[in-house]
């Protein structure tokens, strides 16, 4: 009863902290719930649409204006200008007005009637991958369904039937079948591993800032007073409260993007609950541990922000981890934002038993013990260390 009584009465001081300081109100609140929205509207036609692109028709005939309008028709490309020369078109990628362009030399659509394989060309910019990516498919798809156009034209004219000529244009036809995923919606991959990641590092930063302030603002002494200087019922009672609004914010973002957004869920409810969990306590216990490592408010916030903007690129979302170098595959398990990934994408999002993920679980489990490691340094710089700016 007295360990609980002292743990309920840091907790109203710690309530009383997070009420009278901003800094907990916005990286705790409000810059959460922009950045759920932010990310979530931005993405919400699911792929980049209407992207710019340019054609330069030296040919000028029915045949290659048919192209043109073929290609502006697709979802993901818009032809925002016709240009003169290759030269002006490079030119406009270069200025970042088009990502890319068609090139139509001139006397392509009598070269193709004649069956002499004329040469089309098409340049695309990757320097913004996703853009370059998807304006690459369709300049390729476009320039594929022209020939086969005029092809088809050529074999109906000499008698062939429909399907003798999709036999001779299209041999192997491809059934594809998307899993989990079938709209390919950039939301749905990127937001997942997106906004838990900036989250992980609202909750780095905080844990670290809450640790760190005590020091700053000579209250560490009244602190552990307050627990008869045991530094594990100081720590709880102060992280108590803090645990309590992530997993609000957690849960939140949980349920608008799994059942008011729609994104796809294979696992139980009760999976998304353990994983909102986990997540929470392994981010207190890393921003915790950061602290411990360098008692200092400013190398603590260093060290968690610089983990936590790593753990997005090492979490193996946009670059797959097995296709890094040996070392960085090895450094990738020190990330708590890898661990949780893999279990979403293993259990929620392609609904796999949790069993199939319990390395990444017992090594979130892992990240929330690691005050344990510090939790004497932590006491011992309540206690004796001197704040420096």
């Amino acid at each position: 009863m007295k360990y609980i009584r002292q743990i309920y009465e840091i907790m109203l001081r710690e309530l009383m902290i997070l009420r009278q300081n901003h800094i907990y109100r916005f990286c705790m609140v409000l810059f959460p719930i922009l950045v759920i929205f932010f990310f979530t509207s931005m993405l919400d036609e699911g792929q980049p649409v209407s992207l710019p692109v340019g054609v330069v028709d030296l040919d000028n005939t029915s045949t290659t204006r048919s192209l043109t309008r073929r290609l502006d028709g697709f979802q993901m490309s818009k032809v925002v200008a016709r240009y003169p020369s290759m030269s002006e078109a490079r030119e406009a990628i270069q200025r970042n007005e088009i990502y890319g362009f068609l090139y139509i030399p001139k006397g392509t659509t009598e070269k193709l009637l004649a069956s002499r394989q004329p040469k089309v060309s098409y340049y695309y910019s990757n320097t913004t991958l996703a853009a370059g990516s998807m304006v690459m498919k369709d300049l390729k798809t476009i320039t594929t369904l022209g020939s086969a156009a005029v092809g088809q034209a050529m074999m109906r004219a000499r008698g062939l039937t429909d399907r003798q000529i999709q036999a001779a244009l299209q041999p192997i036809a491809v059934d594809l079948h998307q899993i989990a995923n079938p709209w390919s919606d950039y939301n749905v991959y990127l937001t997942t591993v997106m906004v838990p990641g900036i989250l992980m590092l609202f909750m780095f930063l905080i844990s670290s800032y809450s640790l760190g302030t005590e020091l700053k603002f000579n209250t560490s002494k009244k602190w552990l007073e307050m627990a008869d200087n045991n530094i594990l019922v100081a720590v709880t009672g102060k992280f108590l409260p803090q645990m309590v609004i992530w997993l609000a914010i957690v849960f939140g973002y949980q349920w608008y993007v799994f059942y008011h957004l729609g994104f796809p869920h294979f696992g139980s409810p009760w999976l998304l609950v353990l994983l909102g969990v986990m997540q929470v306590l392994a981010s207190q216990g890393f921003g915790i541990f950061a602290f411990g490592l360098i008692p200092s408010l400013r190398m603590s916030m260093s060290i968690s922000s610089l983990w936590a903007v790593l753990s997005i690129s090492m979490a193996g979302s946009a670059f797959p981890v097995m296709g890094m170098d040996g070392a960085l595959q090895s450094l990738s398990w020190l990330f708590p934002l890898r661990h949780y990934w893999m279990i979403y994408q293993t259990c929620v999002f392609n609904g796999y038993p949790l069993v199939e993920a319990w390395f990444h679980f017992a090594a979130l489990a892992a990240f929330m013990l690691l005050p344990w490691l510090v939790i004497k340094k932590i006491k011992n710089a309540m206690l004796t260390y001197v704040y420096i700016p």
